[in-house]
């Protein structure tokens, strides 16, 4: 997880974009905004808040990297940050022309360059891309004509109270942001995503028409696809191929490779394929799923990488050995397989559980 402790703005352009596929404009600031420390301190919560997660990108393009918009305009603020202002008009326009969709709403484009942000225990500067979609009504309270009470010890006073609604933006709420960090530079750099308001048809302008990127092979990605690929195995695939799979047997597989990935520091198919699945047959249908999946999504899930902790947990909440018996019963599966059997009687199905303590 990215660090933001010292960080610090040193510059911020602010423009306005429409949707052009609705006829709105694009309004385009001549100067940075200037800040006062307690304006700093507030934008720099509102914009670095919300980048808490472990998951990374990088631009890319299919011909050429360079030719991506968003990422040459970065090199050349990175190269020199005093053309941020002028580099940031060109952004603006780069998003104004992917906003076509009808859905997708205007809002306040702000471009920003960060010192002192910290990545994987690097120190860096990193650029900030932060559009702002709805605003929020909130109450301006105010007083005047304020009167103090002359009797001794006491503090009260009377004044004209008035109260206005104004509509503004939720320095708690990031719609959307992206932000860069001056690291890996002939990869595409390392880019941090939030996203808020995805939803819709209109979901894909802000990473893949404006920002253009795809996912960062790093251990995070590589532990997330190869367990996401094991859990469609296991609950998808297997059923298909061998018949008596019951939900208890892919409850147990699915806790036993979650048990892997947490106790280990690395994956090695082979060794995993051993320990978790056992059974060569099974193991021989696994690697040929893994692979047809990796056609069908055209990704690499490589025979051996790091594995990722954060990743483990995150995917570790999707991989619950729930099994559900009609509205009646939910069982939850946690551990040893072997105290949990599955018959049929005269009264229908059922299942049997060992246990030595109740709670």
């Amino acid at each position: 997880m990215p660090i933001f402790e010292s960080s610090a703005i040193a510059h911020v352009a602010l423009h306005y974009v429409g949707n052009k596929g609705t006829g709105e404009s694009i309004i385009l600031s001549h100067k940075t905004l200037p800040l006062s420390e307690q304006l700093q301190d507030l934008l720099v919560r509102y914009f670095l808040s919300p980048f808490k997660g472990e998951e990374y990108f990088t631009f890319y393009h299919d011909e050429d990297l360079a030719l991506n918009e968003v990422y040459n305009r970065a090199s050349r603020i990175f190269d020199d940050p005093e053309t941020l202002l002028e580099e940031s008009h060109q952004l603006a326009r780069a998003l104004f022309n992917a906003s076509t969709h009808p859905n997708i709403k205007g809002g306040d484009l702000f471009v920003v360059y960060f010192k002192e942000c910290v990545l994987e225990g690097k120190t860096m500067d990193a650029i900030g891309l932060f559009k702002s979609e709805n605003k929020e009504h909130f109450l301006k309270v105010g007083y005047t004509d304020e009167q103090w009470s002359t009797k001794e010890n006491d503090a009260s006073a009377t004044a004209s109270f008035s109260i206005d609604i104004d509509k503004g933006i939720n320095i708690n709420k990031l719609d959307k942001g992206a932000l860069i960090f001056n690291t890996e530079r002939e990869q595409g750099y390392v880019v941090s995503v939030v996203d808020s308001t995805n939803r819709g048809l209109d979901a894909h302008y802000w990473r893949d028409d404006f920002l253009q990127i795809c996912q960062r092979e790093d251990p995070y990605y590589k532990t997330h696809s190869e367990m996401t690929a094991y859990k469609k195995f296991v609950t998808k695939e297997l059923p298909q191929q061998f018949e008596g799979v019951s939900k208890a047997d892919q409850a147990d597989l699915l806790n036993r490779s979650v048990e892997y990935f947490k106790q280990n520091n690395s994956f090695d198919l082979q060794r995993f394929s051993e320990e978790v699945i056992a059974q060569p047959e099974v193991i021989e249908s696994f690697q040929s799923f893994r692979q047809q999946y990796q056609e069908d999504n055209a990704i690499t899930l490589d025979d051996s990488f790091a594995i990722d902790d954060s990743a483990v947990k995150k995917q570790s909440r999707a991989f619950k050995s729930v099994i559900k018996l009609d509205k009646n019963f939910h069982i939850y599966v946690h551990g040893n397989r072997e105290l949990i059997e599955q018959g049929e009687d005269e009264r229908g199905k059922y299942y049997k559980v060992y246990y030595s303590e109740e709670s």
